[in-house]
């Protein structure tokens, strides 16, 4: 039983370093949710489970890397590796239609990447940092997105005054 109890606490050495690391990772969840409810609102492809997902998982790496115990430049590496597999999955969510100025899933690419970037950051423990970037993140995807309706509304209507 006791290697048992060791395995499961591995890299925690003490009840202080559990509670930061329950914070975190709740922390991640939340600021992840905020994000995907708005974009599950909005019908986007990557929704609530998505964004929580990404933000939980590399707060995940983060802590697991420094419970290990890695250097600054092993820790950067996995940060580098995250960065790049976002990427991936990024790119997977962008669509060229047939349309020259029709392209879709930018910003539901854009939003998973900021997703892992509030992760990493709540993995190092930054929380308030996270929270604000949370909070920016919500702010450019509900007021850009409404001020992009109205100028693509303006464009339309230009288009078809030209058109005449």
């Amino acid at each position: 039983m006791d290697v048992f109890w060791k395995e499961l606490t591995f890299g925690v050495p003490d009840a202080n370093q559990w509670a930061r690391i329950i914070i975190r990772l709740v922390a991640a969840t939340l600021c992840g949710a905020v994000i995907g409810i708005n974009r599950e609102k909005l019908g986007k492809p990557a929704g609530l489970r998505t964004h929580i997902l990404v933000t939980l998982g590399t707060t995940l790496f983060v802590l697991a890397c420094s419970g290990y115990g890695m250097s600054s430049d092993g820790l950067s590496r996995v940060i580098q590796g995250i960065v790049t597999g976002i990427g991936f999955i990024g790119a997977g969510s962008i669509l060229k239609l047939d349309k020259e100025r029709d392209i879709q899933g930018l910003t539901t690419a854009a939003g998973v990447w900021m997703t892992a970037a509030i992760g990493v950051t709540i993995g190092l423990g930054s929380l308030g940092l996270g929270l604000i970037s949370t909070i920016l993140t919500l702010i450019i995807l509900t007021l850009a997105g409404k001020i992009e309706f109205r100028m693509d509304k303006n464009i339309t209507a230009n288009e078809k005054e030209n058109a005449d």
